[in-house]
Formats: structure tokens, C-alpha cells, sequence
């Protein structure tokens, strides 16, 4: 029975893009502290996860770590990659390993599947822009998977005849979609329709319009929604007999059971859901229940022998078809049922209109460039793929009528990228969550402001205005953000970067970093002409000469800069774009050096304003990572004699508090004060030093649990666990190190003794890959008589044990 029993897993793992567009880099996120964002935040929470679960005995003990992307059906939003590559390589790459462990396994068939690009609404776009999402997807997978993709997820299962038939055409064999969106289906060759729910365990034939054909596989809605919304994930037993119990004695013929979830759901959603769809994978598999597959497999082992018709413009997340992207249809995210999403329309009414008028814009001034405008648009993914300089001239070497000068260059590049700008303020989720001024919203807008800000000189006079005037349309809920036009002046433009405020940020972080003759900010290369700083204990200058230019359209500029620290956190400077002899430029440095060294502050603005013609760039024209490394910098200077401060309060006051509490009054609260900042950051630092001193560290925890402290939990895990997993990577780095695994096995034992709970996903990674590797190594020495060999054996079984494993079934045999 097991070999018709067959069993596939989908995950849609996305986030909406999170980067600036005028870095083309993701900022600084509050909200998810401890992390840097929210990237890296729902990687370590489920896209790492899922490269290495857990699969735990009965006692909570490691008995295996697995990657569930080798045994799912995937797909990730190209954005997310592109991210991942640089942001967590590691976790990148064990996608890409997993993809290539699925063929291996399943029959040359892949895991992945690829996105439309850009997590469109392909019934609300146009075809121009389908063809590209679809052209630009495939190619992204391609670059990264290294094989042509078998299928295509459509964002929000969101689905047309059109876009199946620009998918097959493409040369994509299927497409997954939730049941409701079967109109009707009927066995190959049979003259009548059945109008009634699609049985979801097998594959459909959709023959198209053109008389091509597409696959569909309608997904078990009832199991999905319980992973998603019922606890599901509670135990992977739980799971593997729900999934189990989507099959029926009542079919005839191999039997598919499939979901298709947000694959984020494994882990951020529900955490230890990773671990939940380890297991119930690992029972089904190692009990012969059913076959672990993945769609592309299926297929050839069983095609189709029924077909099926789609409802036109529908998803799986919207019950009007697609008119949460669209309209105020009632469907939100709750929780603010005095809400609307009225906004809805207008916001897309006048982002088409933005499109249309940067399309025959793109059109009429690329036909001077390009060979065929649209072609080169299609073909573009080639450069945003690999920006090297380059290869942007190769491409425009293949796609141009003619070589193109400098100027000419930077133009046919500034186009492409309008587009692209124009594309991306389709991302779904900006229309997806209750709020215009909700972050997703707030992105969108600011691709449609990047595009407009690349059409200067391209568009007509007035675009920018009349976008403005067609988003006061769009209205908040939240009455003090207003409208569209609202949010585009106050937060979107503060956001707007040209190379000037490139090169401020250059001359501000310049008094804090020190930068090479050529140096990289984000997508901008800075090359230093002349430079210099002066720095004495209260107040600093830095003054020079530099050209900034864009690695993404080439465009560049020479600009002079002057700018003063005074104090801790008094920040003043001019940038201009140069209009400076060298003359003039010699007497602004040899003045500005003068007044400094004679400690003339106010003489200093004075001058800014006659070289410059204003100081008015200062720290917030720092981009906001380096703003907050700097600020923080200037908090640690200070915070560190604030924590000693406290550090001396607490012991000082300690001998009296103990006093009072001996004598059963109530302990004064101004006491607490100074203790919980001081008793943090000395367990902080005795846990990280380098000889870690156990006494005291136990001397600390005592103290913590004596005063019912609390810890800063959040942020004393992420310090130690970070200490931590840089410990068992240099374990990686020299295994044999013995005195090294001792460190930090007792640093265990310590860490268990505070009422903290440490997230070991990654150090039992590093204990996982030599458990495999050189333990076994060490076993063969052992038997050969090796001295300290067992030695060895013995502290690294041990450490096994305080990392949680079940060594019987993580340790080879001896």
C-alpha cells in the first residue's frame, strides 16, 4: 500500500522585501531586536531551522538534525535569496545542497520550484509586466538552483489563463493551487464536466487557450488550514496522522496527500514547527507508511489522466478572488475592525497610472538605446543578478543599436533600472495588511518614488505631482498620517538619497571609520582625492575632496566636504558638488584647520556657511546602520562609566541591603536601581571572558537569585549564545583542541545555572558536523593505541551530553 501512498510537503517561504531602494540594502529594524531585521530575524527562526531540525527521542534529546528543505517541495521569493546569499551564506547554502540532495533522491526531480519574481498579483497586472515576472523568476532560480525549474508558484496562488499560458510557454510543467480554485474537472476523454470539490491527491491537465497545456495540483485545503491556524505542529505524531489521514480505501490508484503552507509557518509562525514536520516526516518515511515524494517526481511516475478548468482571478487568501490587492473587500488582517482598506483602489489606480506613463517613456527613449526596449527589460535580470560593472557592459553591448557613449550608458541604465523600480512597486504585500501607512505599504511607495526619481529628465515635467495629487485618494485609518500624499512627503522622501547625501554620509562616518582610497557604501564606490582629519579629546575634523559614484547606473560625482564633531553628539557639516577651484578648496582647508586649531567652534560654522553656502548636513544624514553604530559608539563611551557607577553603588550598597533584609523590612527600591544594570552586565562579561572564573560567575548567579534580579533576557541570551557559537566554531576550526572543548563544556554547565534558556541551534550544528567526521577519526586512533585518543573520546561524548544529544543515536558504533 505504501508504494500508492505518496506524501509532498509544499512550503511558500517569503518575506516582503525589506531593502532600501536607494541602497538597495536592508536597514536597521527595530522591531526585530535583538536582530539587525526582520531577514535575519525569520532566518534564525525558521529558514535556518528548516536547513537542520531536530528530530528529538522522548527525553528532548537530539537523535538527529535533518534538513526538511531535501524532503519538501519549496519555493523562496528571489528577493529573500538575493538577501540570503550575503546576509546568512550559510543558510543559503544548504538551500541550494538540499535542492541537490532532492534530486538525487527523487528521481532527478528538484525540491524547488520557482516565484514570479517579484511576489506580483498576475491577474491585476498587465501582460508586458507578467512576461517579465515570469522571464525574470525563471532566470533568478536559474542562477541560483543551477537547472531549469519544473514549476513556478504564483504569488497568493493568485491565478489567470493568462499567466498559465505565459507559464507554459516558458517551458513550466505545473503550478500548485488551492481546491476552491478548480471551477470543474473531468477524467481525459470524458464529455462531461463535474461541478463539485476537486479530489486535491491527484495531478489535473489544464489545457490552455492556445492549445498548450499546464499540470495543476489542487492542495488538501483541510490539512493545510490545520497546519497553518489548528496547532497542527503541536508533535509530529500529531502531524503524521493527520497526514496521514488524508488518505482514503475509497480511491483508486496511487494517491497524493499534499499542503501547501507559508513555509514560515515552521518555526516563526509556530516555533518548533520545523521540528514538528521533521518527525512526523521521519515516521512516515522510516515505518514505510507512505513515500516521501515531491511534485515533479509524482508526475512522472503517475501523469495525468483527469483535467481540470480554473476559476479566473482567484487565490488562496482572498474569498472575492483577488480583490484584497484591489479593493475593500473585507479582507484584512484583524484586529482593527473600525478599519477600511478604502485605500486599496486608489493606491493601485494611481501606481498604474505611474506605470503607463514611465512605459511609453521607457519605450520612446530606449528605442534610441536598445535594439528592442521590452527585450532588454526582460533580459535585465541578467544584471541585477551579477552587478558587476562589467557585465552591465556586456549586457549593453548585446542589447544596444549602437555603442553608446558615457552619458548615453548611464541613461539606457537609468531606464532599465525605472523599471525595474516599477515592477517592484507591485510587491502584493503592499496592498495585503490594513494600513496604508503600514511598513509593506510604505515600501511600495517608495519603489514608485525611486522610479520617478530615475524618469527625471526622461518623463514629462509634473509626473512627480500628478502622482501626489492621485495619492491623496488613498486615505489613512490613522488620522494624523492623512493620505498617500501625505505619507510620500514625510516618510518617503526623507528617505530619498542622491549622491551628495552619499558622500555626507562619507564625510560624517569618516570620523569614525577609516576608509581605503577606494571604499564601498551600500551600491556606491567612494574614491578618496584628498583627505584630512584632525581629532583632539574634545572635538574632531575631517575635510576632503571625493567622487562618489553609483554601481548600479554608473552615475558619478566629485564633491568637497567639511565636517566637525564638538563634543559627544554636536555634529555640523557642508557638502557641495564641486564648483571649487583648487584654489578655493586649499584656502576652505587651510582656514577651517586654522579656526580649529585655535578651538574657534563658532567661527567653524561661519566658515561652513561661506564655503559651503550652509551647514545644514549633520548625523541624520547618516544612512541608519552607520547613524546607530556611531551613536552607539558615543553610548558606550558613555554608558561604560555609567556601569561602572552602578557596579560601585551595588557593591557599596550591598552590605546594608543585606543588613535590612536580615532584619525582614522591605527592601528599598532605589536599591534595585543600581543592581539589576550592575548584576547584568557582570554575569554578561564573567561568562565571556577568556578564562572564565566559575566562582564568580556562581558568586553572580547567587547574588541574581538572592535579590530576585530580573534578567534582561533577551539581550543577555543573544550575548551569550553569539560568545557561544564563536566557541564551537573555532572547535570546527581545530577539533583536537581538548582544553578548548573543556572550556566550553564547564561554560555549559555554567550557563544551565542561570535561569536562561539558550537557543543551541547553531553550536549543536558544529557538535553535529564532527560527530560525523572526526569522531569516527578518533575511534580508529583509539583502536590503534593512539595516545590521548581516548582522552579526546571522553570530553567530546560529554559535551554531547551538555549540548543535549542522544549519543546512541548520533555517535557512530564503535
Amino acid at each position: 500500500m505504501a508504494q500508492e501512498r505518496y506524501i509532498c510537503v509544499h512550503g511558500h517561504f517569503y518575506q516582503p522585501p525589506r531593502e532600501n531602494p536607494w541602497l538597495e540594502a536592508v536597514e536597521i529594524q527595530d522591531s526585530a531586536a535583538p536582530y539587525h531585521d526582520w531577514n535575519e530575524r525569520i532566518t534564525a527562526e525558521c529558514y535556518a531551522s528548516n536547513s537542520a531540525s531536530r528530530v528529538l527521542d522522548g527525553e528532548g534529546r537530539v537523535m538527529d538534525i535533518v534538513s526538511n528543505y531535501a524532503k519538501m517541495s519549496f519555493n523562496f521569493g528571489p528577493t529573500v535569496l538575493s538577501w540570503m546569499e550575503h546576509g546568512a551564506p550559510d543558510v543559503y547554502q544548504a538551500i541550494l545542497d538540499a535542492d541537490r540532495q532532492s534530486l538525487e533522491w527523487r528521481s532527478g526531480h528538484g525540491a524547488a520550484i520557482a516565484q514570479v519574481y517579484n511576489h506580483i498579483i498576475m491577474p491585476l497586472a498587465n501582460r508586458r509586466d507578467k512576461v517579465t515576472s515570469v522571464i525574470w523568476g525563471v532566470k533568478d532560480f536559474e542562477f541560483r538552483f543551477k537547472r531549469k525549474p519544473e514549476a513556478m508558484w504564483l504569488a497568493e496562488t493568485a491565478v489567470d489563463l493568462e499567466s498559465l499560458e505565459i507559464m507554459a510557454e516558458k517551458g513550466l510543467k505545473y503550478a500548485l493551487l488551492a481546491p476552491h480554485q478548480a471551477a470543474r474537472y473531468r477524467r481525459i476523454g470524458d464529455p462531461d464536466w463535474i461541478e463539485a470539490a476537486v479530489d486535491p491527491s491527484r495531478p489535473y491537465r489544464c489545457t490552455l487557450p492556445s492549445g498548450r497545456s499546464i499540470d495543476l495540483f489542487f492542495y488538501d485545503g483541510p490539512i493545510s488550514q490545520a497546519i497553518a491556524f489548528q496547532n497542527l505542529l503541536s508533535s509530529g505524531d500529531v502531524l503524521a496522522e493527520r497526514l496521514m489521514g488524508g488518505f482514503s480505501e475509497d480511491r483508486e490508484g496511487a494517491q497524493l496527500v499534499h499542503i501547501a503552507t507559508d513555509g514560515e509557518t515552521y518555526g516563526h509562525h509556530q516555533k518548533f514547527g520545523d521540528m514538528a514536520l521533521a518527525s512526523a516526516l521521519a515516521k512516515i518515511e522510516s515505518n514505510d507508511m507512505a513515500r516521501i515524494t515531491n511534485y515533479g517526481e509524482f508526475l512522472e511516475l503517475h501523469p495525468p489522466t483527469w483535467e481540470a478548468e480554473i476559476h479566473e482571478r482567484t487565490s488562496w487568501s482572498c474569498a472575492h478572488g483577488v480583490e484584497r490587492w484591489n479593493n475593500d473587500c473585507g479582507c484584512n488582517s484583524g484586529g482593527h475592525g473600525d478599519w477600511n482598506q478604502q485605500w486599496r483602489a486608489p493606491l493601485r489606480a494611481a501606481l498604474d497610472w505611474l506605470r503607463d506613463r514611465l512605459a511609453v517613456a521607457f519605450e520612446q527613449k530606449g528605442a534610441s538605446f536598445f535594439k528592442d526596449p521590452w527585450q532588454a527589460r526582460d533580459a535585465y535580470i541578467e544584471v541585477i543578478l551579477d552587478r558587476d560593472m562589467e557585465n552591465a557592459e556586456r549586457f549593453l553591448a548585446a542589447h544596444s543599436l549602437r555603442p553608446l557613449d558615457a552619458g548615453e550608458k548611464i541613461s539606457a541604465l537609468k531606464l532599465l533600472e525605472m523599471q525595474r523600480h516599477a515592477l517592484l512597486m507591485y510587491t502584493s504585500c503592499g496592498w495585503f495588511f490594513d494600513e496604508l501607512s503600514g511598513l509593506e505599504t510604505v515600501q511600495v511607495i517608495e519603489y514608485a518614488s525611486r522610479a520617478i526619481q530615475l524618469s527625471q529628465g526622461i518623463v514629462e515635467q509634473g509626473v512627480e505631482e500628478a502622482f501626489l495629487k492621485r495619492l491623496q485618494s488613498a486615505k489613512c485609518n490613522v488620522k494624523e498620517h492623512e493620505d498617500g500624499a501625505w505619507i510620500y512627503k514625510n516618510f518617503v522622501l526623507p528617505t530619498r538619497l542622491d549622491l551628495v547625501k552619499v558622500g555626507a554620509h562619507y564625510a560624517f562616518s569618516s570620523l569614525f571609520e577609516e576608509y581605503e582610497e577606494h571604499a564601498n557604501i551600500f551600491c556606491y564606490a567612494v574614491g578618496k582625492e584628498d583627505y584630512r582629519r584632525i581629532v583632539t579629546d574634545d572635538a574632531s575634523i575631517a575635510m576632503g575632496r571625493i567622487h562618489v559614484a553609483s554601481e548600479i547606473t554608473e552615475e558619478s560625482q566629485t564633491m568637497t566636504f567639511c565636517v566637525v564633531r564638538i563634543g559627544s553628539h554636536d555634529f555640523k557639516g557642508g557638502v557641495v558638488a564641486v564648483g571649487q577651484d583648487p584654489e578655493a578648496y586649499n584656502q576652505m582647508k587651510e582656514e577651517m584647520s586654522t579656526a580649529f586649531d585655535k578651538g574657534l567652534y563658532t567661527e567653524l560654522i561661519l566658515l561652513m556657511d561661506k564655503h559651503f553656502g550652509t551647514h545644514s548636513y549633520s548625523l541624520s544624514n547618516l544612512f541608519w546602520d552607520e547613524r546607530r553604530k556611531i551613536i552607539n559608539l558615543i553610548i558606550t563611551e558613555n554608558m561604560a562609566q555609567s556601569l561602572a557607577n552602578y557596579e560601585t553603588l551595588y557593591e557599596h550598597g550591598r552590605p546594608l541591603m543585606e543588613f535590612i533584609q536580615d532584619t525582614g523590612m522591605p527592601m528599598p527600591r532605589v536599591f534595585f536601581v543600581a543592581a539589576e544594570p550592575a548584576l547584568n552586565d557582570l554575569l554578561k562579561n564573567a561568562l565571556t571572558q577568556e578564562a572564565v572564573d566559575e566562582d564568580a560567575v556562581r558568586r553572580i548567579i547567587d547574588q541574581i537569585r538572592k535579590w530576585q534580579v530580573q534578567i534582561d533576557v533577551t539581550n543577555t541570551e543573544y550575548f551569550i549564545r553569539q560568545h557561544m557559537e564563536k566557541l564551537t566554531h573555532a572547535m570546527v576550526e581545530n577539533p583536537q583542541n581538548v582544553e578548548l572543548i573543556t572550556k566550553i563544556d564547564k561554560l555549559m554547565g555554567l550557563i544551565r545555572s542561570v535561569p536562561l534558556d539558550i537557543v543551541l541551534w547553531k553550536v549543536q550544528n558544529d557538535y553535529y558536523v564532527l560527530a560525523k567526521t572526526v569522531y569516527p577519526e578518533f575511534l580508529k586512533r583509539e583502536r590503534d593505541g593512539e595516545a590521548g585518543a581516548g582522552i579526546w573520546l571522553e570530553v567530546f561524548r560529554k559535551l554531547g551530553e551538555s549540548f543535549r544529544f542522544n549519543l546512541g543515536t548520533v555517535l557512530p558504533a564503535e
